[in-house]
């Protein structure tokens, strides 16, 4: 039985204490080092802190920076936690009253939200920087397939021509939609909660502004009670992320399809694929099938985070701290494989044009066109139009033939249709069934066809540019915070 007199109990320590205790090592300890430090420069600056307080308490500071070997420390339950560890180093130090200085008018309420923010932050500004990445790959690509015919599916059956780019394009036009999702998810996470204190900040006379520019934040969050009790800054970031990869596994699905032996639109290179251990003719892009499960993984993790805040306290508890925090980071770690990898895949695979011509003629691909035509050309109703197209390309299917030699069959469908020969020419035939064409003349905007292909790239390449200018800023803010906090702490150090 264990003894209950002494905290913490041996089963606590060991079931939830230590593990924070060594998320705290590895996630923590940091942003705790810049907090202490920033605190520790705002209460001078106000007058809070002596001078002469401030000059001891950043020694010790830099001597337990200088001294402690955190990695090689084991939780042993002496102290609570890691903000503990820190505030007894400074007692040894210094004494007790002069240590406790620095928790004048803090709490670790405000600090542990505060922590949270900033690791969240610098993982968020890494996964946008890969999501970038990845859109540049994709135009990229879009750009070198503008004109490589695909034959485009819905519900799983061949419908029309299109192109390799236009199809990228769409994926394109998402991901950076859910990019500015994240980006603005990544807003919230500028606003500093320090100051809060427990729950209605204090009397003493801190300058929350000082310790949001110290600290890289844009702003001090407005309500304290939000500060310690808000969770959206948690719940909007993972829900950002979950249509990410909810939305990027729409993708790799595709590429699995394209990829199928019976379809075979889409070539993987052998730099990907994987072979059978006792079958010589398989060729498996394995890849693909990582992607997948590594999309839909971090969906179930983001989703595991957003769902843990449900029905919980609006108020400052556990439920969204150090556990639920540490959780939410493999989310992280699953998502940036997931962009690495098909930053590399996409732009290394390529169109089979053998297999795309083979399947557009198996299923008649381009009719739609030959409907449109005799509409515009014959004058015909678009009813009239698609009965005479549909008849044609079961013509063609029965005697297994491409739509491109059904002329005859065409012109017998028209005259029984129309009672009249068509006006249409085997070689205007010819030209409506032709794939090319039919991407051709979609030149609408946001059709396949060169000119609106053009247009939208640049318009792409434009918004990945305003969005990486954004995300730069953001870089430069907090490098030049965390310089401007070092050399505020700098001079309060012993000469």
């Amino acid at each position: 039985m264990s003894d209950t007199s002494q905290f913490p109990d041996p089963i606590y320590r060991d079931t939830v204490l230590g593990p924070l205790f060594d998320a705290a090592k590895q996630h923590y300890a940091g942003p705790v080092r810049a907090i202490n430090r920033a605190h520790l420069v705002m209460l001078s600056e106000t007058g809070i802190v002596s001078a002469e307080t401030a000059t001891a308490l950043a020694g010790a500071l830099e001597a337990i920076d200088d001294e402690l070997d955190l990695p090689s420390l084991s939780y042993t339950g002496e102290y609570e936690d890691y903000f503990f560890l820190v505030e007894d180093e400074l007692k040894r130090r210094l004494g007790a009253d002069l240590a406790g200085a620095l928790h004048t008018a803090r709490s670790r309420n405000d600090m542990d939200h505060t922590v949270f923010k900033m690791v969240l932050r610098g993982r968020t500004d890494a996964m946008l920087g890969q999501a970038l990445k990845l859109a540049e790959a994709l135009v990229q690509t879009a750009q070198r397939e503008r004109d490589t015919l695909i034959v485009a599916y819905t519900h799983g059956q061949p419908a029309q021509p299109s192109t390799f780019g236009h199809y990228l394009c769409a994926a394109v036009e998402v991901l950076l939609r859910d990019i500015a999702r994240l980006s603005t998810a990544r807003d919230a996470l500028d606003h500093c909660p320090m100051g809060a204190a427990a729950i209605t900040t204090t009397g003493f006379p801190i300058d929350r502004h000082r310790m949001a520019d110290l600290l890289g934040f844009t702003e001090p969050l407005r309500n304290s009670y939000g500060c310690i009790a808000a969770v959206d800054y948690v719940t909007g970031l993972y829900s950002a992320i979950k249509l990410m990869f909810l939305h990027l596994g729409r993708v790799v699905q595709d590429l699995q399809f394209w990829t199928a032996f019976e379809v075979g639109q889409l070539y993987v290179p052998n730099s990907f694929v994987q072979i059978s251990s006792i079958m010589p003719q398989k060729r498996n892009p394995v890849p693909i099938e990582h992607l997948r499960h590594l999309a839909s993984m971090t969906v179930g993790r983001a989703e595991a985070v957003i769902g843990t805040m449900h029905n919980t306290p609006f108020t400052d508890m556990n439920d969204s701290e150090g556990e639920v925090q540490l959780a939410g980071y493999a989310a992280f770690d699953s998502g940036a494989r997931v962009l690495a990898l098909l930053g590399a895949l996409l732009p290394a695979c390529s169109v089979r044009a053998d297999r795309v011509a083979a399947n557009m003629d198996a299923a008649c691909v381009t009719v739609t066109e030959l409907a449109d035509t005799l509409v515009r050309a014959e004058g015909l109703s678009f009813r009239q139009a698609h009965s005479i197209a549909a008849t044609t390309a079961r013509g063609v299917i029965a005697v297994e033939q491409p739509l491109r030699a059904g002329y005859a069959i065409f012109s017998a469908a028209f005259r029984a249709e129309t009672g009249r020969a068509p006006g249409l020419d085997a070689a205007a035939y010819d030209e409506a069934v032709d794939p090319a064409h039919f991407v051709a003349v979609r030149d609408r905007f946001g059709g396949p066809a060169p000119a609106p292909m053009d247009a939208a790239l640049a318009h792409y390449t434009a918004e990945a540019s305003a969005l990486a200018a954004r995300y730069a800023a953001r870089l430069i803010r907090i490098h030049t915070a965390e310089a401007a906090s070092d050399a505020a702490f700098a001079r309060l150090q012993p000469e």
